[in-house]
């Protein structure tokens, strides 16, 4: 019997069909690189393969990111999730890493070189901002950083050495959104790359490939995963520019175990689910922030004041789970909000099923320079919050009795 047909050898599964619904999409994400016959993922709890001879030995060496040699180049249960990610951002093709970090710096370095340039958004996560800011200008890369909510700043910044135009939208903490498309022609007018981080949008929220963007990337230890129990990352784009991180990955070797991609995995599936149910419960909390006489303004693109709300609606599906707001009283009387909260949680991250509030100057942000942090809209009463699955009752209630307990 040919191995077409044994039925222990089953046909590999067609990827998902485009026409299907998001929730379709996620339960059936990366089937078509499943190994086995198992429904649930195996786990190939593994660091390196066994050779069936010296000749396969020698072309697995040779090959680009290889699942069956050594887990650091490559792992079976890492690529069906790689697939799965390139499956729901649209991408060609997907790398998995070990950390938003190394998924983001990996896909950085692989664009440049000393004498380069880049123009960045000026409101960024903080180990970003610090790569550009303390790592790379190390090494001869200058980096312009311009705001993010209008899109011509960032073409204002070119320089004939920009190799490199880098977003995250909605932006971390305060929500400026950024005109994907526009930024998109800018680059390819300009020939420089365009890079994005969606890890707060999502690919249920916003898919930046579809709107031109050239890459993107994760810290799917966020919302990909969504249950606050592994730490990960990956990146999406173009296959031949997917080889070249890869080769940025085997060298400084950011993989992540294989249990962690099995993780990452199963939190896929309900991914559209998790993201509807927090877009939802978001906006109902913005809107009672912002109608609380404590609150001095509610940073959330869902919102109609919100000065991104028009873009955001054009390039968004939904409006995220993420939102920020500045208290009255600033820094003292941040804290007292996040100390008297009960349902919500103190503690930093975001995108799980637990809803939590951080104070950014003092933590996630804290490894920036004041000015660093002025020049990012970052206040000393800002308080971030990422909603999550709880009742919008009981999250509404929570944050009104902190509010009053502070004010």
């Amino acid at each position: 019997m040919s191995a077409s047909h044994d039925p222990s050898n089953p046909a590999p599964r067609d990827a998902p069909d485009p026409s299907w619904g998001d929730a379709t999409r996620a339960v059936h994400a990366g089937a078509s690189a499943a190994e086995g016959r198992s429904v649930s993922p195996p786990i190939f709890q593994t660091s390196t393969f066994r050779f069936e001879s010296v000749e396969q030995g020698a072309q697995l060496s040779a090959s680009k990111a290889p699942a069956h040699l050594y887990t650091r180049w490559g792992n079976p249960t890492t690529r069906q999730l790689e697939r799965a990610c390139a499956e729901l951002e649209g991408g060609e093709a997907a790398l998995c890493f070990a950390s938003g970090m190394a998924a983001g710096s990996s896909a950085v370095l692989s664009l440049l070189q000393a004498g380069d340039h880049v123009v960045a958004a000026d409101c960024l996560y903080a180990g970003m901002t610090e790569l550009f800011e303390r790592v790379l200008g190390r090494f001869g890369v200058a980096t312009t950083f311009v705001e993010p909510s209008d899109a011509h700043a960032f073409e204002r910044a070119l320089r004939p050495e920009t190799k490199l135009i880098f977003v995250e939208t909605p932006a971390n903490p305060t929500l400026a959104i950024t005109d994907l498309a526009e930024v998109a022609r800018i680059g390819k007018a300009h020939g420089a790359f365009t890079l994005a981080d969606n890890t707060w949008a999502s690919p249920v929220n916003t898919r930046p490939l579809e709107l031109g963007i050239d890459g993107v990337f994760h810290s799917s230890t966020k919302y990909l995963n969504g249950h606050t129990d592994v730490i990960a990352g990956c990146v999406v784009g173009r296959a031949e520019w997917i080889e070249r991180v890869w080769s940025v990955l085997k060298v400084f070797g950011g993989c992540p175990g294989p249990h962690d991609s099995w993780l990452v995995l199963r939190g896929l599936r309900t991914l559209p689910l998790r993201v509807a149910r927090q877009n939802e419960t978001a906006l109902t909390l913005a809107r009672a922030l912002a109608a609380h006489p404590a609150v001095e303004v509610v940073h959330y693109p869902g919102l109609e004041q919100h000065p991104g709300h028009e873009i955001a609606r054009r390039q968004m599906r939904g409006f995220g789970g993420m939102l920020s707001f500045e208290v009255q009283g600033g820094l003292r009387a941040g804290r007292r909000v996040l100390e008297a909260l009960r349902v919500a949680t103190h503690a930093v991250s975001l995108g799980g099923i637990e809803t939590l509030a951080v104070h950014p100057a003092s933590t996630t942000h804290a490894p920036l320079t004041p000015e660093e942090r002025a020049r990012g809209g970052i206040g000393e009463g800002l308080i971030r919050v990422s909603v999550g699955l709880e009742d919008a009752a009981d999250l509404i209630a929570d944050f009104r009795q902190a509010l009053d307990r502070a004010s």
